[in-house]
C-alpha cells in the first residue's frame, strides 16, 4: 500500500491542493495515492500574523511550500537560509540535530518533514525569547 494515510479526528481539516476538507463526526482514515499532492493539516497550520519569530517565520515559510502557495525552489531557498541563520543562534546538540535533518529533508524536497522538525523548535525559542511556550 503506497502513499500517505491520514488518520483524522472527527471534524478535522485537512488543505488538500488548496481545497479545505472537512472530517466527518468519526474518526476517518485517508490514503492518499498522487505523490505530488498538498496536504497540510490546518491543526498545524501558522497563521501569518502568528508568524512572529524567527522559527516561526520559517515554519510559515515551509508551510507555503507544503500548501503549494510558494515556488518549491524559492521556497526552499528561502527556507536553507533561514535554518542557516538560526544555526547562529541554537547551539545546543537537539537543536543542532533538528536544524541538520530539516536541510537535509529540505534538499530531499521533503518540506512537510522540515516544517514538522522546525516546529519542535518554537517552545525552544519562546525559552530563549522568554515568551509563552506556542
Amino acid at each position: 500500500m503506497a502513499g500517505l494515510v491520514l488518520k483524522l479526528a472527527p471534524n478535522e481539516r485537512i488543505l488538500v491542493n488548496g481545497t479545505v476538507i472537512e472530517n466527518g463526526d468519526r474518526r476517518a482514515k485517508i490514503l492518499i495515492r498522487t505523490p505530488d499532492a498538498r496536504i497540510l493539516r490546518l491543526r498545524d497550520a501558522i497563521h501569518p500574523d502568528a508568524a512572529t519569530t524567527p522559527v516561526a517565520r520559517l515554519c510559515y515559510q515551509l508551510q507555503l511550500i507544503v500548501s503549494g502557495d510558494c515556488a518549491i525552489e524559492d521556497g526552499c531557498r528561502e527556507a536553507l537560509r533561514g535554518i542557516e541563520q538560526l544555526s547562529q543562534i541554537f547551539e545546543d546538540r537537539d537543536s543542532r540535530r533538528i536544524l541538520n535533518e530539516a536541510t537535509a529533508a529540505l534538499i530531499e524536497s521533503r518540506a512537510h518533514r522540515a516544517m514538522k522538525l522546525m516546529r519542535d523548535l518554537l517552545p525552544r525559542e519562546a525559552r530563549l525569547l522568554g515568551l509563552a511556550a506556542p
